[in-house]
């Protein structure tokens, strides 16, 4: 499937669709069985043209099992949620059961996972902040055996349907977006930015957005552990763009007669080449 927005906002990256299945496709990429890996990688790869699928063992990190729908993978992180909270706030070392699992990991750790294991990545100011994060999330278990990332022109809808589509943009692309996203709709508010990893804003947030009467698409890649991880490969400039693939096709039929069309935009475009 060729997508009408992708053309006229001059996407210059695959969109990429995220979909379940029940068979992986030939020379997919995936990650090794229990091999560290950030699914913001793999995505890149997808927008570069690459097929990617996951499964319940081979997702890469805790985030990414819990971004992709593949249940509370956090309850796996080393010393379980209640050390995860602390890694992500204030770090293990300042408590009893922090100290004695970072024990056990040492030598077995990276040194940077190390690291921000005993003295935390303080994205979060409090571990019990992390709890009440957890609890917010849409934490999802899919059906499927594999989550694959596929570029959206490898698509045929009337054989699969994605669960979403995710485009990657830069600062004027992202502004077409919101724009298109609420061209034919109340309100203003039909785009989010929520706080969560990278993976997470192109799996669980929009297939919880996909539940609702009038889904919202999310804007992301504004986790900079995941920005570390791709800047090599697609650039420093980008952001991701994910629309439940219900609004997605919304938005596909408004592309004419819309302001993408007009001079504005057109010149703007002009301007960038």
């Amino acid at each position: 499937m060729e997508s009408r927005i992708a053309q006229s906002i001059a996407l210059k990256y695959h969109p990429v669709a995220v979909l379940l299945a029940d068979e992986k496709p030939q020379n997919a990429l995936q990650f090794k069985k229990g091999k560290w890996g950030c699914v913001m990688f793999m995505f890149a790869n997808a927008a570069k043209g690459k097929t990617v699928a996951f499964d319940r063992e081979t997702f890469g990190c805790w985030g990414g099992g819990v971004g992709l729908g593949f249940g509370n993978a956090y309850l796996n992180f080393p010393g379980g949620v209640e050390c995860f909270s602390y890694f992500l706030s204030s770090g293990n070392i300042q408590w009893e059961k922090g100290k004695a699992v970072a024990g056990a990991l040492e030598g077995s750790a990276g040194k940077a996972f190390a690291e921000d294991f005993l003295h935390g990545e303080a994205y979060v100011e409090t571990p019990q902040l992390v709890e009440q994060f957890i609890k917010d999330l849409p934490i999802t278990e899919i059906k499927s055996r594999y989550l694959l990332f596929k570029p959206l022109s490898e698509i045929d809808p009337a054989n699969e349907q994605p669960e979403t589509t995710v485009f990657v943009v830069d600062p004027d692309q992202l502004s077409a977006l919101v724009i298109l996203a609420n061209y034919g709709r109340e309100g203003m508010e039909n785009v989010i930015i929520p706080w969560a990893a990278g993976c997470q804003t192109i799996g669980i947030i929009p297939f919880r957005e996909a539940k609702a009467q009038r889904p919202r698409a999310v804007v992301g890649l504004t986790d900079i552990s995941a920005r570390k991880y791709v800047r090599n490969i697609l650039g420093a400039e980008f952001l991701s763009f994910a629309m439940p693939w219900k609004m997605f096709l919304e938005m596909e039929g408004k592309v004419e007669g819309s302001f993408l069309e007009r001079h504005t935009w057109q010149s703007l475009l002009k301007s960038r080449s």
